[in-house]
């Protein structure tokens, strides 16, 4: 690689995490204000996931710089999201959780610190509770609707289940991770296309919602599909993955632009940063397959850099156009994400022509 490109995108992540930081940073609750401009009543209605999703950039941005001020922000951001949470990880919604699960698992193995891995193992065991035999099987939604299967509850739990074995090489860990992933696979993966779908029976009719096409429901199943890999050499596992990825391009981006889905405000802001982050999983897991993808995530983060970014460093939620009036801190998250893909994969070297 050629000096310029080896630090670009590393540039340019470093100016989103700082603008991040400057316009959503609240010092006096501790943690980001939910929403920029914030009009008083913006933390009103405390959002946990998002959160959580702040703790994984904040990791992401540690890894890129190695800064001891990057270390101690992120422990902030993760004891203010407790303490907002009423003083507990633990929540109604079991997705939650599981974000927050994953999120302080990659803190642990970045700082060594035990609170966050304690954090992980208080997290997991609550999650165990989700699965049930309700609809046959797999984890449940939220503890309160618990015959509500759905992909965001099932395949992150399968990552985050493999992943604690890989640290802990506990049996039980990996037999939880394949039986979750089965779950998901049998019952909200199109056998034809491999295209993951939503969820089902969510009315208690025992319907899947297959129009409910979301960008974050491919991220994690191609996410738990590569675990499972490493965890047990099987490359089916990759086999399904691609094929999720290849779905995914497919069914959700626009032939003519490239561009991923402007999906929404609210939590929808946050799903194409989440797939973002598990294509560059599959990028390193499968170099010799990352063209396309490659491209895909440069493609997007260059319309994001050149269109969809305010002079004050406010990101939209289409990545090709103005930000919103109001920009939320589940958007804001997925443009940040995007960004450090591009210089974690200029890092690596995936960045040069191929």
């Amino acid at each position: 690689m050629t000096a310029q490109a080896q630090g670009i995108w590393a540039e340019r992540a470093a100016v989103a995490q700082q603008d991040f930081k400057r316009l959503f940073w609240n010092e006096e609750r501790g943690v980001m204000d939910q929403v920029v401009p914030c009009n008083g009543t913006c933390n009103d209605h405390w959002i946990y996931w998002w959160h959580a999703h702040v703790v994984d950039v904040l990791v992401d941005a540690l890894e890129r710089t190695e800064a001891s001020e990057d270390e101690v922000l992120l422990e902030r951001a993760f004891r203010g999201a407790k303490k907002w949470n009423d003083d507990t990880l633990l929540h109604n919604y079991y997705d939650d959780m599981e974000w927050m699960a994953l999120a302080l698992l990659r803190a642990y193995q970045k700082t060594g610190k035990s609170f966050y891995k304690e954090g992980v193992l208080e997290l997991w065991e609550d999650i165990k509770t989700a699965w049930n035999d309700n609809m046959g099987g797999g984890m449940a939604w939220k503890k309160d609707q618990l015959d509500y299967k759905n992909t965001p509850a099932n395949a992150p739990a399968s990552i985050l289940a493999a992943r604690i074995y890989l640290m802990d090489r506990k049996e039980e860990d990996l037999e939880w991770a394949l039986r979750i992933y089965q779950f998901n696979k049998e019952r909200l993966v199109d056998p034809a296309t491999g295209f993951v779908w939503d969820g089902m029976n969510r009315l208690g009719d025992g319907q899947i919602d297959y129009d409910w096409k979301y960008t974050y429901c491919q991220g994690v199943f191609i996410g738990a599909g590569i675990e499972l890999y490493n965890c047990t050499g099987d490359e089916s596992y990759l086999v399904d993955a691609q094929r999720t990825a290849a779905a995914a391009v497919k069914e959700l981006v626009d032939s003519e632009t490239g561009m991923l889905p402007r999906e929404g405000n609210d939590d929808c802001g946050l799903f194409k940063g989440i797939l973002i982050r598990y294509l560059v999983n599959l990028i390193h897991i499968q170099p010799d397959l990352s063209l396309p993808w490659v491209n895909l995530i440069r493609h997007n983060a260059i319309s994001l850099w050149e269109r969809g970014r305010s002079e004050s460093g406010l990101f939209s939620l289409s990545w090709a156009g103005d930000p919103e009036p109001e920009v939320q801190l589940s958007g804001q998250l997925s443009g940040v994400m995007l960004l450090e893909a591009m210089a974690e994969l200029e890092r690596t070297g995936f960045l040069e022509p191929r």
